[in-house]
């Protein structure tokens, strides 16, 4: 295996004037000028005296300067804390101080939003926008205003290829911290080498190998593992250009940035295809004239040939593979898909294995599988007949974390005796080595744009609404609906009305939502007539809901 730095310094030096990551329709770094802007960072960590391991956090949306931003933390030695920009003010607070980073780069919006005061350790603040100095004290600001000369300093004869060297000695010690939730009370920050992270750009290179010949779009979320490994580490590591859309882009946007940069991979999450499916396949094949026609076998491969065609043409005309994660495809989806010749695969993975567990190649791929398992991790079921008897998915390997970060209690949890990751997923395994998920003891949502959501964190927010006793939240076709049991003989005690009552639903759902990140915003609030069923451990029976 070998290290991604290895692989990002050998790109560098190949492709130095040509564009490594850019802003759709905005600025862009070759790969020359990111190496230049990272050693400018190196240089002002230094200044600052952070050491090797210290932590530096990132709340941004997705730019070039965000990526750039991710690549001088993490080639300097220091940890890098990616935090979703969508969390609360608040929540963004804890986590930079739970991580105990030392700089925070962020956007100026997000930015006067934050408490300083609520994150004592922070030496320096660093406007992600234009890479200006929001935060500093008298020392701070004089390191970053001599930083160019300092660099000058440094790099007498001028700044090269021959300049830029990545550490690859330190494959066990901690790259990211990666927080899957926005949570206040005891956050689950995963633990990630440089094993860990080259493990996954090796075995994307190895199996999907990009070239400078390529280009990318970025719209996942960065400050998630499968958004920042597969739309921006892997590819970038063998002279990829990356175009990023800033945020989750509109139907619109999305299909202009397909067509103008031509990207070779499409990774997405099951729910943008099947709204693909709604919205455009399923009522074309509907009509009653295609109906008739695709009856008609010649006549029929022309159809789906031509649909095929149309479909690809609209997301660039030079898509190789659409690589899909996070959840199961919907069957009927699938089953198009598969008959119209679609070059789709399905995979699985989690933050945990930064993130791939399972993948394969479009033309190998069983439908209704999430691939075989990745050949730098040991995935089994831990069942006593794993082809046939549903048992949790558990996986050991050199992508696997550590475990959570200042929580040694979850970490302990997440690990088997022997060492292996506790995925909380269901499955069974073929003689062949394909992964089917049949369930999730996990219950986390996962969005349209690929952002996890967690619903248990929902509900605490909307339990705590007047009136409401317990609740249940749901994913229904990409819609987030809380379903509550209310207080009867608290409303009739208060009094309320029949118009009041009605009304209560959605005064629910407003005063939820002003607390809730713009992601995991509740679309309905529904009531429901009797106390929702209970385990005897009285937990929900969640699978009862939908």
């Amino acid at each position: 295996m070998e290290h991604y730095f290895a692989r990002l310094q050998n790109a560098t030096r190949l492709y130095w004037d040509r564009p490594a990551i850019r802003n759709f329709h905005g600025e862009t770094f070759t790969y020359g000028q990111m190496a230049a802007q990272i050693a400018r960072f190196h240089i002002f960590f230094d200044a600052c005296g952070l050491q090797k391991g210290d932590k530096i956090a990132i709340c941004a949306k997705n730019t070039a300067r965000m990526a750039l931003s991710f690549l001088a933390i993490n080639t300097s030695g220091k940890v890098v804390v990616p935090i979703l920009s969508d969390f609360t003010p608040e929540s963004v607070n804890h986590l930079v101080d739970h991580s105990e980073s030392l700089i925070l780069f962020t956007d100026s919006d997000i930015w006067e939003k934050l408490d300083i005061a609520a994150m004592p350790l922070v030496k320096a603040v660093v406007c992600v926008n234009d890479f200006s100095l929001l935060y500093g004290d008298e020392n701070v600001k004089k390191s970053y205003a001599g930083i160019s000369e300092a660099f000058s300093a440094k790099y007498p004869m001028g700044f090269s290829q021959e300049n830029v060297v990545l550490p690859t000695d330190n494959w066990d010690d901690l790259a990211v911290v990666n927080y899957t939730s926005g949570t206040t009370s005891a956050p689950k920050g995963v633990m990630l080498t440089h094993r860990a992270l080259s493990a996954n750009v090796d075995f994307g290179q190895r199996h999907i190998p990009s070239s400078d010949k390529f280009t990318m779009v970025s719209m996942l979320p960065m400050a998630h593992m499968y958004g920042l490994m597969f739309e921006f580490l892997y590819p970038l590591c063998n002279g990829t250009s990356i175009t990023f859309l800033g945020k989750t882009p509109s139907p619109t946007l999305l299909l202009a940035a397909m067509k103008e940069v031509r990207p070779y991979l499409l990774i997405t999450v099951p729910l943008v295809m099947e709204k693909i499916y709604k919205s455009s396949l399923k009522p074309a094949l509907d009509k009653p004239l295609v109906k008739v026609l695709t009856s008609i076998p010649g006549v029929r491969c022309l159809i789906f040939k031509k649909v095929k065609e149309t479909l690809l043409n609209a997301l660039g005309g030079n898509i190789q593979m659409i690589i899909m994660g996070g959840a199961p495809l919907n069957p009927e989806v699938e089953k198009c898909f598969k008959r119209l010749g679609l070059p789709y695969t399905v995979g699985y993975g989690m933050t945990e294995a930064a993130p791939l567990l399972a993948y394969e190649a479009c033309d190998k791929y069983v439908p209704g599988s999430c691939g075989k398992a990745v050949d730098c991790a040991v995935v089994r079921i831990d069942s006593e007949d794993p082809q046939n008897v549903v048992g949790e998915i558990q996986a050991k390997g050199d992508n696997i974390c550590l475990g959570y970060y200042k929580n040694p209690e979850a970490s302990s949890a997440a690990f088997t005796e022997d060492g292996f990751l506790r995925t909380g997923d269901l499955g069974v395994i073929d003689a062949e080595g394909n992964i089917f998920i049949r369930g999730r003891s996990k219950s986390m949502i996962l969005s349209a744009n690929g952002q996890n959501i967690y619903p248990e964190e929902v509900e605490a927010v909307v339990n705590n609404q007047p009136f409401v006793v317990e609740t249940v939240v749901v994913d229904r076709a990409g819609k987030l609906v809380a379903l509550v049991y209310l207080d009867q003989d608290g409303m009739k005690k208060a009094g309320l009305d029949a118009e009041a009552v009605s009304e209560l639903p959605e005064h629910i759902r407003v005063s939820s939502n002003r607390q809730l990140p713009s992601y995991s915003k509740l679309q309905k609030v529904e009531p429901v007539d009797a106390p929702f069923e209970k385990t005897p451990k009285m937990s929900i029976k969640r699978f009862l809901y939908k």
